[in-house]
């Protein structure tokens, strides 16, 4: 009977390496405050509730146990439960959203990290997976050309793609950080894109580059205002002592009738050093050069109704 109480022990135990987790985090101080409203929430301080979190985090990742986090949005709770008709004031609701949102939102694996430090990615992860939603739904919108029947959102997708290549090949090697913005409400489209090229090789993270395809799409596709701006980053030799100390170049695209034009180094420098509340200017960054965009060329095949 030992035997059996050991195998099935084993088995239990085997079966729960198995079976993967998900851990809602409250990762804003704010978010964990809108909770504390709630009677059955049983944390009063949010730094004890994420070491609390962190220890059984770890413990389930010495146990073998497989878990991925995603963030916890107090006002999206609520209103899941409101449109389910659920008591928000449950620990089953809040794990049945945890379990939607394991499904639909952005989510990273922990294998034993710091939370300090996972959770600034997490963060960016659900910015941009918002950022593609918004996106998409926008683009879709986009419809059919009614002149000749044609699908305008893949057109103009075929279009952003075909501009970020000829992006990234006009930057050349280096380490690029590429962000776009389309104004589409409040507040805008936005998506960055962080690239390194070396010898004409391009290493693109998947999701960072469709969400930035899809932004730069959406704004091709109703034709709206909007803009590109490129920072590279390359190592610059030094005279003196023959080290390199990084050197930063920026450059800007607008967008006009459907395409990305370049800006004047004047344009771009007023861009880059302007602050977007105040409109006040910004001094400019050591090593730092402020230059003109490259022409993109448009492809000839492209779509115009």
């Amino acid at each position: 009977m030992t035997s059996t109480f050991r195998t099935t022990r084993r088995t239990r135990e085997q079966l729960r390496r198995e079976i993967p987790g998900t851990a809602a985090v409250l990762a804003d101080p704010h978010d964990f405050a809108a909770m504390r409203r709630y009677r059955t929430f049983p944390f009063d301080d949010h730094t004890r509730y994420l070491r609390h979190l962190e220890d059984h985090l770890r413990t389930r990742t010495a146990e073998g146990v497989r878990t991925t986090l995603t963030l916890f949005d107090p006002a999206a709770y609520a209103e899941y439960c409101q449109e389910l008709g659920l008591d928000p004031d449950t620990t089953d609701s809040r794990a049945r959203y945890t379990a939607e949102l394991a499904c639909t939102g952005a989510t990273v694996p922990y294998a034993g990290e710091p939370l300090a430090a996972l959770l600034p990615l997490l963060v960016e992860e659900t910015g941009r997976q918002i950022a593609w939603d918004r996106a998409a739904t926008r683009l879709a919108e986009a419809g059919t050309c009614p002149d000749c029947d044609e699908d305008l959102s893949h057109t103009a997708f075929a279009l952003a793609t075909q501009a970020l290549k000829e992006l990234l090949d006009g930057l050349g090697d280096g380490t690029h950080h590429l962000v776009c913005s389309i104004p589409a409400g409040a507040p805008p489209l936005l998506a960055a894109l962080r690239i390194t090229s070396e010898e004409g090789r391009h290493r693109l993270p998947e999701s960072e580059s469709l969400t930035f395809c899809t932004v730069l799409a959406a704004g091709i596709a109703h034709r709206t205002p909007g803009g590109i701006v490129s920072r590279s980053t390359r190592p610059q030799p030094q005279p003196d002592d023959g080290t390199t100390t990084p050197h930063d170049t920026v450059r800007g695209w607008t967008l006009r009738d459907g395409w990305p034009e370049p800006l004047t180094a004047a344009q771009v420098f007023t861009a880059y050093c302007t602050d977007a509340e105040t409109g006040e200017p910004i001094p400019p960054e050591h090593q730092v050069d402020h230059t003109h965009g490259f022409p993109l060329t448009r492809p000839p095949e492209t779509h115009r109704c």
